[in-house]
């Protein structure tokens, strides 16, 4: 079992910035590829981002691409979601999600996830 926890999120304004965290537990981090997800009210849950077991790897949605900036801290045990330039659209609980092995961009195929923190940006 892994256990994963996010924080960070909170209010900020348009063209604002936020860094999320994702700190694990339970199993080695580095064994586990991470990814984030958003779920905006009323709308089904979608890929973020992902990035591999050793942090060389990572890929975007197009919506934030060039925007955010996943990492991670095997060290730590800890993932990283750097955002920048927020808009109101990105407005959402962000979940952070574990898959043993490679990382994929489906929800449905993660094995672990986090409760999840909510990023709401004001116009």
């Amino acid at each position: 079992q892994v256990q994963l926890v996010e924080s960070g999120g909170g209010l900020v304004q348009a063209g604002g910035s936020l860094r999320l965290s994702c700190t694990a537990s339970g199993q080695t981090f580095s064994f586990y590829a991470m990814g984030w997800f958003r779920q905006a009210p009323g709308k089904e849950r979608e890929f973020v981002g992902r990035i591999s077991r050793n942090g060389v790897i990572t890929n975007y949605a197009d919506s934030v691409k060039g925007r955010f900036t996943i990492s991670r801290d095997n060290a730590k045990n800890t993932e990283y979601l750097q955002m920048n330039n927020l808009k109101p659209e990105d407005t959402a609980v962000y979940y952070c999600a574990a898959r043993a092995g490679v990382s994929s961009t489906n929800a449905f195929d993660m094995d672990y996830w986090g409760k999840g923190t909510l990023v709401t940006v004001s116009s």
